[in-house]
């Protein structure tokens, strides 16, 4: 059977990311007939209407899904389409209650145009009662316009779709978890939105384990863990996430939800001094944003210089299990901070376990950072929310079976040195930071 999904009018790129990720966690088997980020709508193919409602019910970029019923360049030619396609169908939509939508996208229309489209159908033979507020089944006409086609004086559509809608998805789940009625947050929290979206590119489902190792108030735990995940998640200051305890705190976010039995544990640790030992493949996912260096540079814990300050690693052996204890930190290279958060990936996820995380770039092609790779992770998506000169993409790897990794590339990458931190300031450090100070400019 085909559908029409409907998606909101945002994060085009994350759009089917989103769906192929859900068909999985579903178990739905999924083919994308049409699809274009410059359109609302999504021709797929589904095994059924009860698959269909599957898949969409937890989507959070999608809106509605639709059975398809005919589309045309015309609505002369969607007329034709519909009679020749679904006359069969006619006879169980005789009696129950219905409605008629149109719909449109980048056009117009006025009351008595919509009116006079949805009379155009009356040769279905549609015997029941219409019924605008519940009704047993609606049917929508999308229509498809060229871009500026208001300003530009254009009065017909490029596409006419017609269906029938089945179900709707989750995207009123965003208000729930909006940040401005979270009880803790900080600068650095990721919005409900896209935290929603990369739990579900992740494949977050109940009986899984999730774990962000920069877990700051915890946004992407407590929508992993309103998939029925549960979240784990650490954090380099365990200042961040105790925040001012009770309700100001990251377990507080999860109390404000109901989600507490979601909740794992979380602990202060970064990826280089982590508790979680190498080779437990524990995690089911691993979801994060990594910090930037914008602000302030770049830190991992540890000493720049040992021998000057041995008395620091004294202190730390006699007061590192006081809950105020801050441990010192040194400078962290970004690319050495994107090949830990791989290599910490390879030895922790499960076999087809995912690893989200959000990365910075530059959009100039000639100071764009590349997506890093390991020869045990393989690329799934990447998906792009673009400011003014720079852009954070979402990269979404699958973890490979050992017995599919190729051994001699696997040899190769950890016969490589790690990635060497050339330079001792933060901007040395992080070649984002560096573009991001100085505009992006191209250098002479």
């Amino acid at each position: 059977m085909e559908f029409i999904i409907k998606f909101a009018q945002t994060h085009e790129t994350f759009r089917l990311a989103e769906i192929e990720a859900l068909a999985i966690t579903e178990g739905v088997d999924l083919t994308v007939i049409e699809y274009s980020d410059q359109s609302p709508l999504c021709l797929v193919s589904l095994p059924s209407v009860e698959a269909a409602r599957k898949l969409i019910r937890r989507s959070i970029l999608a809106q509605s899904i639709h059975e398809f019923w005919a589309k045309g360049d015309t609505l002369s030619t969607l007329h034709e389409s519909v009679k020749l396609r679904t006359s069969h169908l006619w006879p169980q939509y005789k009696e129950p209650t219905f409605k008629f939508d149109v719909e449109y996208f980048q056009g117009a229309r006025t009351a008595a145009q919509r009116l006079a489209i949805i009379n155009s159908f009356d040769y279905l033979p549609f015997d029941g009662p219409i019924r605008m507020k519940d009704p047993e089944h609606t049917f929508t006409v999308f229509e498809i316009w060229p871009f500026d086609s208001v300003p530009l004086g254009i009065d017909k559509p490029d596409m006419v779709y017609f269906g029938r809608f089945v179900g709707a998805s989750s995207r009123d789940v965003i208000l729930k978890f909006d940040l401005k009625k979270r009880g803790y947050i900080s600068t650095t929290s990721m919005d409900s939105e896209l935290s929603l979206v990369t739990a579900n590119i992740a494949l977050a489902s109940p009986g899984k384990l999730f774990y962000d190792p920069f877990v700051g108030t915890g946004s992407f735990p407590v929508a992993c863990a309103y998939f029925g995940a549960i979240g784990w998640g650490s954090d380099i200051d365990g200042r961040s996430f105790r925040g001012m305890g009770g309700h100001k705190s990251l377990r507080g976010n999860f109390e404000q939800y109901g989600l507490q039995s979601c909740l794992g544990d979380v602990f202060a640790a970064d990826l280089m001094n982590s508790p979680i030992q190498m080779g437990r493949r524990i995690w089911d996912g691993i979801v994060c944003d990594p910090p930037y260096g914008v602000r302030e540079g770049l830190r991992v814990l540890g000493l720049r210089d040992p021998e000057k300050t041995p008395w620091l690693i004294e202190k730390g052996k006699r007061d590192g299990s006081l809950p105020d204890f801050v441990a010192p930190k040194k400078p962290y290279s970004f690319f050495a901070m994107l090949n830990d958060i791989l290599v910490f990936a390879s030895g922790t996820l499960v076999d087809n376990g995912r690893l989200s995380f959000w990365m910075p770039t530059a959009n100039d092609e000639e100071q764009e950072i590349p997506v890093p790779t390991h020869p045990c992770l393989e690329v799934v998506a990447v998906c792009v929310q673009v400011f003014n000169k720079w852009s954070r993409r979402l990269i979404t790897y699958r973890r490979i079976p050992d017995n599919e990794v190729i051994p001699l590339a696997l040899e190769a990458y950890n016969a490589k040195s790690k990635a060497e931190s050339i330079g001792t300031t933060a901007d040395e450090l992080n070649p984002f930071r560096r573009g991001y100070f100085r505009k992006f400019e191209a250098s002479e």
